[in-house]
């Protein structure tokens, strides 16, 4: 039996502003060309759509990192802008570059500030969504947020997500965008990096383990050590090459 998604309140970081998670009066809707009637508006502004979709899911997509097929399809009308945000929210880069790098509960940050634009209402909406997470899977957790009424009614079929933050008094800017304010990866994740690293320790052939010499700094030889190596293979070329001449000599006089 399946575990319905647990309820969670409304918070918000400021006591005076109610339903912060609610507010769309920032969200910019003159880029909502129909894909379905392949509408010129929707041609003209394709381009600049797909590249805010990039941004708002990867903040920065290198040219390896795009997915033609997708952008293909978008551009033909065959698939809708929120079909394209959860290609690339199930895509192999997101998977690489986000999911297998981060907790259930780092991935409720991250994909509901990309996906809702805001951030999550507390431990208890991190919870909730986790798991979720845990339970149906990353694919049903993404699905579950693009169908959900909070998404449709912001950003429906053919608006690209982006930060949705009220315009407060005294404050010329929002909120800095969720793509901006998160990490690709946390502290453990660079940590256990880290740890994973390779230590001055080593196995031989035959398992014994070798300690590198004390001399060593940071798993590198001295300098002076370098210089002496250096010279050695010098000397050693030299000696080879002058070896190699007096043979050739040799044989061509015989």
């Amino acid at each position: 039996m399946a575990v319905p998604l647990q309820a969670y309140p409304l918070t918000t970081q400021n006591a005076r502003v109610s339903n912060l998670a609610g507010d769309s009066s920032t969200v910019r809707r003159e880029l909502t060309g129909s894909s379905a009637g392949g509408a010129d508006a929707y041609r003209s502004d394709v381009d600049g759509l797909i590249e805010q979709a990039y941004q708002q899911i990867f903040f920065h997509a290198m040219q390896s990192d795009r997915d033609p097929f997708l952008e293909s399809q978008l551009r033909s009308g065959n698939i809708t802008l929120r079909d394209f945000i959860r290609g690339l929210l199930l895509s192999e880069r997101f998977q690489q570059g986000y999911y297998q790098c981060s907790s259930n509960y780092r991935m409720v940050d991250q994909v509901v500030g990309r996906v809702l634009g805001r951030p999550v209402h507390g431990d208890a909406e991190r919870l909730a969504w986790s798991i979720v997470i845990g339970e149906k899977g990353f694919t049903a957790f993404v699905d579950t947020l693009l169908d959900s009424d909070e998404y449709m009614s912001s950003f429906g079929y053919d608006l690209v997500p982006q930060q949705r933050s009220r315009v407060l008094p005294g404050r010329s800017l929002g909120e800095i965008p969720i793509y901006q304010s998160f990490p690709r990866y946390g502290a453990d994740w660079r940590d256990s990096l880290q740890d994973r690293a390779p230590s001055a320790q080593f196995d031989d052939m035959q398992g014994q383990t070798l300690q590198a010499s004390a001399l060593w700094v940071n798993g590198q030889p001295p300098a002076w050590l370098l210089k002496v190596w250096l010279g050695l293979f010098v000397v050693g070329g030299l000696e080879i090459t002058r070896v190699l001449l007096t043979i050739a000599i040799s044989m061509v006089r015989s």
